[in-house]
């Protein structure tokens, strides 16, 4: 709830960073942003092995669960940041994602972790490999009961 509010703080010292001759960079919540470089140190040791195009098999609850899945949600956090912010604000942000390479490693990170065919764990056909249904094929129902 609290992401969609920050980037206004934001937008009040925007017309400081468009004098400049370089180009400008500003960077989302400093906080976030070290907690999202921790974080893709620990996964750049877990995934190290293992070759783009490869995927890594990550044991449910497990030590790597926990520090992947909190990972994925603070990238979650960081879009939904970017989602609340206007457009000039995201140039600003996108600059720094783009020097500090975090978005290149998140695409590495999501390479190594995406599955190679993401099969639906619901009622599937007794043919293997006919009509099997993926994440990609059918809509995921998200509620929380």
């Amino acid at each position: 709830r609290l992401m969609p509010e920050l980037p206004k703080f934001d937008d009040e010292d925007l017309k400081s960073y468009g004098d400049e001759e370089e180009e400008s960079a500003l960077s989302p919540p400093a906080a976030l942003m070290s907690v999202l470089a921790t974080q893709e140190l620990l996964l750049e040791n877990i995934l190290e092995c293992i070759p783009v195009g490869e995927f890594a098999v990550i044991q449910p609850l497990s030590d790597e669960f926990c520090l992947v899945l909190g990972y994925l949600l603070t990238w979650k956090l960081t879009l939904a940041f970017f989602k609340a912010a206007s457009s000039q604000l995201r140039v600003l942000y996108s600059q720094y994602l783009r020097r500090t390479k975090s978005l290149n490693k998140l695409l590495y990170h999501l390479f190594r972790l995406m599955p190679e065919n993401p099969v639906s764990s619901g009622p599937t056909s007794e043919v293997p490999y006919i009509d099997t249904k993926t994440f990609f094929t059918e809509e995921l129902h998200l509620d929380v009961k």
